[in-house]
């Protein structure tokens, strides 16, 4: 049986010691999305811009999507008359649907979405040879789940307390915008993945993350 008492000092001291998890895997992100050469990349809600401002050193040019007002407003206001970055008030369901990119990312993002017609989407928007980097949210479910589950608990406040060694009274401005809990379980991704977007790599990671990476078929020239 869970400690609830136990799970509440924990909640407070995280609270005091606040961390993004998300923050853990961008430079996970820059490394997959610079390995594949893109010089065009589209950051599907970008929050305040904490991917955007690591890729900007190693892309050309990156477009952020972030559809929460204050959110955005924060990362205009951040990258204003920044060369090569482009902060649009918007979410993924808004983009130019004609548009093409050499790569795309998304951190946190595709559990806020309808996840078969988003991958649809996402495919539809990659150039040939395009790659596409999610670091994912999904449900627990199972064993294996609830031991990284167990780790990434005890983990958090050690990460906290070395990330955010001062107590905080507010969450950070990159912690302020909207959250929803998922709703697909890890297997359930996966299925839908190999769906429609077959070859993708999709593993699990601790702080109740999964990331997935998938390169889009260059296009070829046939007789």
């Amino acid at each position: 049986m869970v400690d609830t008492s136990l799970l509440a000092r924990l909640d407070r001291f995280n609270r005091r010691h606040p961390w993004n998890h998300n923050d853990l895997y961008g430079p996970w992100v820059v490394r997959r999305v610079a390995a594949s050469g893109a010089g065009r990349v589209l950051d599907v809600g970008c929050g305040t811009g904490n991917l955007v401002d690591l890729l900007r050193d190693r892309v050309p040019r990156v477009t952020g999507l972030e559809p929460d007002p204050d959110t955005a407003g924060h990362a205009r206001a951040r990258f204003a008359g920044v060369p090569g970055v482009t902060i649009v008030r918007a979410g993924f369901t808004e983009r130019d649907p004609s548009a093409r990119w050499a790569a795309i990312t998304l951190v946190a993002v595709l559990h806020h979405l309808p996840l078969e017609e988003t991958l649809r989407e996402l495919l539809g928007s990659l150039e040939p040879g395009g790659r596409l980097v999610v670091v994912g949210h999904h449900r627990d479910e199972g064993v294996a789940d609830l031991f990284r589950a167990v780790v990434s608990a005890l983990l958090n406040p050690l990460i906290g307390l070395a990330a955010h060694p001062r107590r905080a009274t507010t969450p950070p401005p990159h912690m302020r915008a909207p959250t929803a809990e998922p709703s697909h379980t890890l297997g359930e991704i996966r299925t839908a993945v190999a769906r429609h977007l077959p070859g993708a790599r999709v593993r699990a990671r601790l702080f109740w993350r999964h990331t997935l990476v998938y390169d889009h078929p260059a296009r070829t020239d046939t007789a």
